[in-house]
């Protein structure tokens, strides 16, 4: 049976790319093999494929390059993921939230109920709800959504332009010989498979700076300050360095787990997010309750 949510999510995009397909629904299926083309009917049956202006697509519309493709995500039989968020901050702006670890923040691949913004929409009814930015699937604490699409712009700036301040915490081996507060800084690029980072020669595109909270005799708990936000940075960055966090599957090396296995959280915490609200001009600043 295909779960559904009982609040519709975002669509997905997708923007056609080159090829020879007849149909739309040609490409659609050789673009995601792992979706029969019976479901891709269904969908477009049930009005969950769409364009760019929210008409309908039919299994007989003409494939164009480059059309725009909103889709709903649909999965057969999702599985429930044991851990709640919490709520600690709503006005008509924005949203902070608690997140737990393993639980997505958007929809992606086999999770769309079983993520942050679709549990927040359905909780608080705000079918306008987005993500200001992005932590891990593995990755506890701090997520902000905008509520409001006339500020949104005025939010997103304030990570697309570094003006707000994000500390992590993390557990992972000693750095006995490095001397502390420490800055990292390296030029990271796509890895190998497509979903990891690393390390590359070439001028600097990260920077992380790097403090110790406590020193245990084996592992230490960081405070983690990215200046920049490439994706895994913290991880990619710790692994370098010679400590990888504590239960991270992807750095230094690849992992398998089986996804139903909560025994192992990544011992990674977004814990803290300072800035100037662009609205009001007021500081803000918010705190994880969530601890490693």
């Amino acid at each position: 049976m295909t779960i559904l949510p009982d609040k519709p999510v975002p669509a997905s995009t997708l923007q056609l790319p080159p090829g020879t397909w007849v149909t739309v629904l040609d490409c659609l299926c050789a673009h995601f093999a792992h979706v029969s083309r019976d479901q891709w009917l269904s969908r477009m049956a049930r009005g969950r494929v769409l364009d760019l202006h929210g008409q309908p697509l039919h299994a007989s519309t003409p494939y164009r390059t480059g059309l725009t493709v909103r889709y709903f995500r649909e999965i057969e039989a999702e599985r429930t993921i044991p851990f709640t968020e919490s709520v600690l901050y709503i006005d008509e702006n924005i949203v902070v939230a608690d997140k737990p670890h393993f639980l997505p923040v958007t929809p992606k691949g086999r999770y769309v109920t079983q993520t942050l913004l679709a549990r927040l929409m359905a909780r608080l009814d705000l079918p306008q709800l987005a993500p200001l930015h992005r932590i891990d699937r593995g990755t506890a604490g701090l997520v902000m959504f905008s509520v409001n699409p006339a500020t949104r712009a005025l939010y997103h700036a304030l990570f697309s332009e570094r003006r707000i301040a994000k500390q992590y915490q993390a557990i992972a081996p000693a750095l006995s010989h490095l001397s502390f507060p420490f800055v990292h800084r390296s030029r990271m690029v796509a890895g190998e498979p497509f979903f990891r980072m690393q390390e590359s020669q070439g001028e600097a595109n990260t920077e992380t700076h790097i403090d110790v909270l406590d020193r245990g005799s084996i592992h230490w708990r960081y405070k983690l300050a990215p200046v920049t936000g490439k994706k895994h940075q913290l991880r990619v960055h710790m692994a370098a360095l010679g400590a990888p966090i504590v239960n991270d599957d992807f750095y230094p090396s690849l992992t398998e787990r089986d996804e139903s296995d909560y025994s192992r959280p990544l011992k990674l915490l977004a814990a803290k997010l300072s800035f100037t609200d662009p609205v009001t001009g007021e500081p803000r600043s918010f705190s994880s309750k969530l601890s490693l």
